[in-house]
């Protein structure tokens, strides 16, 4: 099994990774939930994860997670095949990841021109037409 990026998993439990990263985050939460015959599980880091209130607390939580993880699908065959099926999912190839950290943006100076603020674009920005 390869091992999950934190990343991931923070795309996946934010939401920003729109319609088919939350379809992909309830399949992974029904995953995990099965009931498991080994311990930890990957319950509780899971919903730690869901619950994260800022950036820093998300890194912690998705790496928390990741390690729970690998450390079931070491224990448990079943779960290794179930988690190993999951990241083979096609939809998770498109979910696109940001790294962690937050972005603070300054404008200063008398000139006007147009300003564009943000995090990890991803394709055209158009502007006036």
């Amino acid at each position: 099994m390869e091992p999950m990026a934190p990343e991931l998993l923070m795309a996946l439990a934010s939401g920003t990774a729109g319609a088919a990263g939350q379809q992909l985050w309830a399949s992974l939460r029904d995953l995990v939930h099965r009931p498991s015959p080994v311990e930890p599980t990957g319950t509780p880091e899971l919903d730690a994860l869901t619950d994260a209130a800022d950036t820093a607390e998300r890194t912690a939580r998705a790496a928390d997670l990741t390690r729970t993880l690998a450390e079931r699908a070491r224990q448990d065959p079943a779960f290794a095949d179930a988690l190993g099926t999951w990241q083979r999912t096609p939809a998770l190839a498109t979910v696109r990841t940001t790294g962690s950290g937050d972005v603070h943006n300054t404008v200063s100076g008398g000139r006007q021109q147009t300003v564009i603020e943000g995090r990890d674009f991803n394709g055209d920005i158009t502007i006036g037409g």
